[in-house]
């Protein structure tokens, strides 16, 4: 069976057990699954042969990028026929037009590499992640990926304008459109853009860039509660909305965990804060003008007492380290044991409620478990985890996860919200976002799914039931 795939495509295919084994297994090791091969197409083309020969053999596709899903969305189920067609070769940047300001990509390009091929041509891609230098564009868009510019640029959904898809009976579509206005019929690329693999494999996707900021500064402020980082945004918000790219919260507890878990790392000021915010603005005409305007909004914040401290960075180096407080907190939460995580979204004028009432919630059932709480402040996007209690036994924590999930979920329900913002729901989050669908939403994405993927072989079991 595998070697009449072995004859169809043109690149490489993995069937050793020990090539094959880190395909099947996700970035967090929390999900593995099993795989007859692993297909490494050379081109579009190749990839619609793979394609065809998994529909005409009834055998399951899993489409993978860098894998660096956080939901396990990106590998093979436990049982069955199972390929992991892997984008990792279709890694060319097609063609840049600054002047359109766009530029046309292969799916498996790394979102590092398309940030500096933007650079190298005098713009700007702000698609900006903590795996950025392992996620690819396809996977990106697969999962309609979020990141630290969110408040000014938008999602990928938001940043991507066309695209190349190979479907599920292995046709290529070619909507490779670096058009900002297209009306003519249903928005496919929209259909593609989220779905997680399960309707076809992104290989191409036309993308906006912008102008190159002149300056990008940083601050690190620390605050009393959410409460007033909630009031410091709508002030900085206000006064400041078009210089103001990143407006991130992170808690205390946060900032111990990179602390004491990733070398190099250390405290920007000197007392110790209930809560901290990073900003960024950006300029397009000078660093002095960004310095003048982050002072100014950070001046009349300390003098309506919304900070208690902060400081502003005054090199690239400088910079980086206070990112790197807020990039690094999921690899300390990870090296300081036992996690549960919630990737929720809430409206921006409810998170500060909402984490009052979450943390109050949870830890009333579980008192002695410690909340790492950190994300999106600007878009609502929380990362509401937590971290087992010091000395805890693991599976006697993990026995509380699904009460704590209910916990979480119910109450961003109540509030409106989402369980998934920006992860994707792959199998971690595909049960319960099936239980919070109405019949009618139900029965839609099921006819879209039916119709695109008739067989069932793109990614299943993944985002839907």
């Amino acid at each position: 069976m595998i070697s009449s795939l072995r004859d169809s495509f043109s690149g490489k295919l993995l069937t050793d057990d020990t090539d094959v084994a880190p395909f099947v297994i996700d970035w967090r090791k929390t999900w593995r699954g099993t795989a007859l091969a692993v297909a490494i197409p050379d081109s579009v083309e190749d990839v619609a042969k793979v394609v065809r020969w998994c529909a005409a053999n009834n055998v399951a596709i899993v489409p993978q990028g860098g894998n660096t899903s956080q939901s396990g969305g990106s590998v093979p189920r436990d049982r069955g026929c199972n390929i992991v067609l892997s984008l990792t070769r279709l890694n060319h940047i097609r063609s840049i037009d600054p002047a359109n300001n766009t530029m046309t990509v292969d799916a498996g390009c790394v979102l590092q590499q398309v940030q500096e091929a933007a650079d190298t041509a005098g713009r700007y891609f702000p698609l900006s992640l903590g795996a950025e230098g392992s996620c690819t564009i396809g996977g990106n868009l697969a999962t309609n990926a979020g990141g630290t510019a969110v408040l000014r640029y938008g999602n990928a959904r938001d940043l991507c304008l066309g695209l190349e898809v190979v479907t599920a009976s292995g046709e290529v579509w070619d909507g490779l459109k670096a058009l900002r206005k297209d009306n003519a019929g249903y928005d496919l690329r929209d259909l593609f853009i989220a779905s997680e693999g399960t309707l076809g494999v992104i290989t191409g996707a036309v993308l906006k860039l912008f102008p190159k900021p002149a300056a990008r500064l940083t601050a690190f402020i620390a605050v009393e509660s959410c409460d007033d980082a909630m009031a410091l945004f709508a002030q900085v918000t206000a006064t400041h909305q078009t210089a103001l790219t990143g407006f991130e919260l992170m808690s205390r507890f946060c900032m111990d965990l990179v602390l004491e878990h990733i070398p190099g790392t250390r405290d920007p000021l000197g007392a110790r804060s209930p809560w901290y915010v990073l900003i960024e603005f950006t300029d397009f005409q000078s660093e002095d003008s960004a310095r003048q305007a982050l002072e100014t909004a950070l001046a009349t914040a300390l003098d309506a007492d919304l900070i208690q401290d902060g400081v502003i960075a005054s090199s690239l180096d400088q910079a980086r380290a206070l990112w790197g407080l807020r990039e690094n907190i999921s690899s300390a939460q990870g090296a300081e044991g036992a996690a549960i995580k919630h990737d929720i979204a809430v409206p921006v004028s409810n998170v500060a409620s909402f984490i009052e009432n979450a943390l109050a919630a949870v830890t009333h059932a579980c008192p002695d478990i410690r909340p790492v709480i950190f994300g999106h402040l600007g878009d609502g996007n929380l990362h509401f985890n937590f971290s087992s209690p010091k000395g805890a036994d693991q599976a006697q924590f993990f026995a509380e996860q699904d009460r704590i999930n209910r916990t979480v979920h119910d109450l961003v329900r109540t509030y409106h919200g989402t369980i998934s913002a920006e992860h994707g729901l792959g199998v971690l989050r595909r049960d319960e976002a099936d239980m919070f669908r109405s019949p009618v939403e139900k029965r839609l994405m099921t006819s879209i799914k039916t119709a695109l993927d008739p067989q069932g072989i793109m990614n299943p079991e993944k985002m839907m039931p």
